[in-house]
């Protein structure tokens, strides 16, 4: 009997030891929805937000949507009938969310938009991202930059201009960022855009789809720059520049006395890391989604102890129905001269994944 009631007490114990970890994490449940799993950025930022969470006592349940959205929506909606407590959404296409926010929003969900803005939606709380248009900024000095140092005393430069996925609200602020400083050029002859083709209606990238910009790419070398050099390319995402670059290439660009022109990037992936040190792409921009999660673990915090967020932006990002109150971190630069102090030296990759 004593043996007995002995293994009981043991059991009982060990069963209660193996319960605190859920209770542990009985904050409260967050609910990740990433668009892909196709960009190193995308299972970046699931991973620091999972392990952000999980540190500071939350429960995650993340899902990925392989730029599926009506997988995205079935997601959304199974995390809503779960129970989470809050939801954070990275939208495939920031317009097609409205009714599982607001059914989000009957069940008492709280919403954080997370990087991509949801549009046509009162049921978003608040939104963390980065200063997206001095991304496009960062991107459009970055081309002067190179164009400047490379082909200096040629006139005007032959560039072509790029844009991301017309269902992503960032990619109206980064192409509005570049014009800002190429519109100047453009207007005082500095800068020809020889094929003529601007806006983000006719040079926007659906889905972000490096294949889609190497097509695009390939059929402006074959109609417009038979006897033209193209001096540069404004690309707002590496997925893109790497498709981009592939199709320079393949008409001979980098090669003999052919040189290649001035590509500019975003997101640091490693790949175009790489090409820049290859002297492929040029330049890339840096956001650290490290930092992006640390925001969005401190809103979800917040949210759920009966605080307020930490916000710095009350203006910029109306969505068609309020302005969402956000948090803009700060992107970084990045080309051959800083990529070590930016990458490495922050921790963000090893030398080892890199070389």
């Amino acid at each position: 009997m004593r043996k007995l009631v002995s293994l009981l007490a043991a059991f009982a114990l060990g069963a209660g030891m193996l319960a605190t970890p859920a209770f542990a994490q009985e904050k409260g449940t967050v609910g990740i929805a990433m668009p892909t799993k196709s960009s190193a950025r995308w299972i970046s930022d699931g991973n620091s937000m999972v392990e952000q969470f999980q540190a500071a006592g939350y429960g995650t349940d993340l899902q990925y949507a392989e730029d599926d959205i009506p997988n995205q929506l079935a997601q959304i909606e199974n995390m809503i009938t779960k129970g989470v407590d809050v939801l954070v959404i990275a939208a495939i296409d920031g317009t097609t969310l409205s009714n599982a926010l607001e059914n989000a929003a009957a069940a008492g969900i709280k919403i954080i938009a997370y990087d991509r803005l949801i549009r046509d939606s009162g049921d978003v709380d608040y939104y963390a991202t980065f200063d997206n248009f001095k991304v496009g900024v960062q991107q459009a000095s970055s081309l002067v930059q190179g164009l400047e140092a490379r082909f200096g005393d040629v006139s005007p430069w032959n560039v072509e201009l790029f844009g991301g996925s017309p269902d992503d609200n960032n990619a109206y602020f980064f192409y509005d960022g570049a014009m800002s400083v190429l519109q100047p050029l453009i207007d005082d002859g500095r800068i020809a855009i020889v094929s003529g083709q601007m806006g983000m209606d006719t040079v926007g990238t659906l889905r972000w789809d490096g294949a889609v910009a190497q097509a695009r790419m390939d059929n402006l070398l074959s109609a417009h720059y038979t006897d033209k050099q193209v001096h540069g390319v404004l690309s707002p995402y590496d997925g893109l520049s790497i498709g981009i670059l592939s199709s320079l290439k393949g008409v001979g660009y980098g090669s003999g006395d052919l040189e290649m022109p001035i590509v500019t990037g975003q997101d640091a992936e490693i790949p175009s890391v790489k090409s820049i040190l290859a002297g492929e792409q040029y330049s890339t921009v840096f956001k650290d989604t490290r930092e992006l999660a640390r925001v969005t673990v401190g809103m979800v915090d917040a949210l759920l102890q009966g605080g307020e967020p930490e916000i710095n932006d009350t203006e910029t990002y109306d969505n068609g129905v309020k302005v969402v109150p956000s948090y803009l971190l700060e992107p970084v630069s990045v080309d051959a001269s800083n990529w070590e102090e930016v990458l490495i030296g922050s921790g963000y990759y090893t030398m080892d994944q890199i070389k």
